[in-house]
């Protein structure tokens, strides 16, 4: 890592590589792996990730791989579904954005062929860099089946957390990080997120982070919502650090981050991930300079993207990846 006290990231998510999309082979995916990774050193990041690539499914590029990679291969789930239940699952409150369920919960969930301790053995040697790995919060997963089982959202959050926790066993990542898009639109539902998202991290090794944004479907917003309805979510986690959207958000949202409790490090969005423009180290040190006004230069541990950069072409992400470690260091020099 640098010895800047403002450590730069990303979320996670990486656009696929043309020739990924071409040859779908093991080792294209290695190779592609690698490209990704060494792209983000290039760009002085602090703490990489593998763009999530391993879990990138040609069949449902809408959404990285982000809900279907956990799903499809647990135990329990059905994922041919007839038109009664496509139905069903279109009434269900939120749901607008997506025409079909990842899948029906019909038995008792289990891991199945899930296996993510494989996936990251194959990242971990690619780089000397530390690591993010990051997994989708059960909460999300749980919003996106349709549940002919449990017919109880706490119940099938848990479900799903206990294999998730199980899944990140011998993951040994420098960042474990839970990636929450669904509750910003559903504060109602905040506390059984957090126990659902406490239990995940109750089994992470390293630092702990929870990602929270307003959706990104295809570089849209999905969820309407405020930061301020959360507080009471945030501050029961049990996690290192939050990755928040705050770029995109308004400028008044930041006030709600001094409501954070004090042992929660605070990550802040600085680089707008639903517009091609790239920013200017500049604007990146004024957004940076924005929120340490608020709540305190102390309180900021990470800088990174308001979320993954997968919709995006592949040099507009580099340049934002770029503009955000400019701007980091131009915001300390001038301190």
């Amino acid at each position: 890592m640098s010895n800047s006290l403002l450590k730069t990231t990303v979320v996670g998510s990486y656009p696929v590589p043309q020739w990924l999309r071409v040859y779908g082979t093991r080792e294209s995916l290695r190779d592609a792996i690698m490209v990704v990774m060494k792209t983000q050193e290039l760009a002085g990041l602090d703490v990489i990730s593998d763009g999530e690539l391993y879990r990138w499914d040609i069949n449902h590029p809408e959404t990285n791989g982000m809900i279907d990679y956990f799903i499809r291969p647990l135990s329990g789930i059905d994922v041919q579904l007839d038109r009664k239940r496509l139905d069903k699952f279109r009434q269900q409150m939120g749901m607008a954005y997506r025409s079909e369920p990842a899948g029906m919960v019909t038995g008792a969930l289990g891991p199945g062929t899930l296996n993510l301790l494989r996936d990251w053995e194959r990242v971990k040697p690619l780089t000397n860099k530390p690591l993010k790995f990051t997994v989708t919060s059960p909460y999300m997963l749980a919003k996106v089946l349709l549940d002919e089982l449990y017919r109880d959202l706490s119940k099938l959050v848990i479900a799903l957390a206990d294999i998730l926790a199980e899944q990140l066993q011998g993951i040994d990542a420098a960042v474990v990080q839970v990636d929450e898009a669904n509750l910003t639109g559903h504060p109602e539902d905040a506390m059984i997120a957090a126990q659902g998202i406490n239990r995940v991290l109750s089994k992470a090794q390293g630092e702990k982070a929870v990602h929270l944004c307003f959706g990104n479907y295809g570089g849209q917003t999905i969820q309407k919502g405020t930061y301020k309805k959360l507080v009471d979510f945030l501050n029961t986690l049990e996690c290192d650090h939050l990755v928040l959207e705050m770029a995109r958000r308004p400028q008044e949202e930041l006030t709600m981050l001094r409501e954070v409790k004090s042992s929660i490090g605070l990550g802040i969005g600085v680089i707008d991930i639903k517009d091609n423009q790239v920013e200017t180290p500049e604007r990146v040190a004024a957004r940076i300079e924005a929120a340490a006004k608020v709540v305190g230069v102390e309180r900021i541990q990470y800088l990174h993207p308001d979320c993954g950069f997968w919709m995006l072409p592949r040099f507009v992400a580099d340049a934002k990846m770029r503009a955000l470690v400019e701007g980091r260091d131009l915001f300390e020099a001038e301190k």
